[in-house]
């Protein structure tokens, strides 16, 4: 038998400084960790190039540089939003909307690459809303753990009964529905959609895209021709009503519109601070970078620290409202 080592007093003034340097650095590391953030809106294949018939000619962003990118924005929990089935019919403006208007790919690539991601990325289930089989389409990702429905972005009446059978599968699960509003391209009659809200209380909406945004401004006006309106804003648009008044709809801050909608006038930041339960970040670009004046999601992240009056708020936006939604 070995017999044990005695210790010196000069091992033990040893191991106790290098147990105090530790116990320094790893405070040091505590204070310096990134904090989380969570991105409610990515795609998977996002970014490609498709001919005149709606044809992918060029692949989008592969999911390596999708998973740096997130990485260098310091995003921690990702949410990824399929496409729906290429399919050429109406609603999906004869392909041109079933790849989300890109190279969007669906369900099962948005799935695998949660699955290689565990914690880190999360996944939606989505299908082309006027589908037969949309329900149980998305009902099976569902089942396999999706935390969302959608992106539903396509050319259908936004309180059709198909649509209607998705808020009700969306009560059903207790997951929220993201909804790309687009005046005359997808989901039409925003001036209606609080029939939807009033009767699907139970279902929550994140709205999001340009006629959504836009109309965060009580002087706007529909018009496709205009979906990125500049100048003064006058508060008590269609969605700062719907916002304010209904306990079930939410913002999702992504893209061009929603920069543009914050960065408009000073109303950005009341607008914040009235919303600040209700909004969450999304990135929804299409770069490699992760940051720079390339990256709509950068830019808004800076934005939105910028514009929060407090760093409660910006906590909010950046984190809690999206971690609460989302159970994670």
């Amino acid at each position: 038998m070995t017999e044990p080592r005695l210790i010196t007093r000069r091992d033990f003034l040893v191991t106790s400084a290098l147990a105090a340097a530790g116990t320094t650095l790893g405070l040091a590391a505590a204070e310096t960790a990134p904090e989380p953030l969570i991105d409610i809106h990515q795609h998977t294949d996002y970014g490609g190039e498709r001919d005149a018939e709606w044809n992918i000619i060029k692949p989008g962003r592969p999911n390596a540089p999708l998973v740096a990118h997130q990485r260098a924005m310091g995003v921690t929990k990702t949410i990824l939003l399929p496409a729906g089935s290429r399919l050429r019919r109406p609603s999906t403006h004869q392909g041109r909307a079933n790849g989300l208007d890109s190279t969007c790919s669906g369900n099962e690539e948005c799935y695998a690459l949660a699955k290689a991601h565990p914690g880190e990325f999360y996944f939606g289930a989505n299908e082309v809303s006027d589908l037969e089989s949309a329900p149980k389409e998305i009902e099976k990702y569902l089942k396999l753990g999706a935390v969302i429905i959608g992106e539903q972005k396509f050319g259908v009446e936004c309180d059709s009964p198909e649509m209607q059978k998705l808020f009700q599968l969306a009560a059903a699960y207790n997951v929220p529905i993201v909804m790309h509003w687009q005046v005359k391209s997808y989901n039409y009659g925003f001036e209606r959609f609080y029939k939807m809200l009033e009767k699907y209380p139970k279902t929550n909406f994140i709205g999001h895209a340009q006629t959504f945004w836009a109309n965060a401004d009580a002087g706007y006006k529909d018009d496709e021709n205009n979906l990125y309106p500049k100048g003064k804003v006058t508060p008590g648009g269609r969605s700062d009503r719907y916002l304010s008044d209904y306990p079930n709809m939410f913002g999702d801050l992504s893209a061009g519109s929603g920069l543009n909608a914050l960065k408009r006038d000073a109303n950005g930041r009341t607008f914040i601070e009235r919303h600040q339960d209700k909004l969450m970040f999304g990135s929804d670009c299409t770069d490699t970078i992760g940051r720079g004046g390339s990256c709509s999601g950068a830019m808004q992240i800076a934005q939105l620290r910028a514009l929060a009056p407090s760093k409660t708020v910006e906590r909010k936006l950046l984190y809690e409202n999206a971690n609460k939604l989302f159970r994670f």
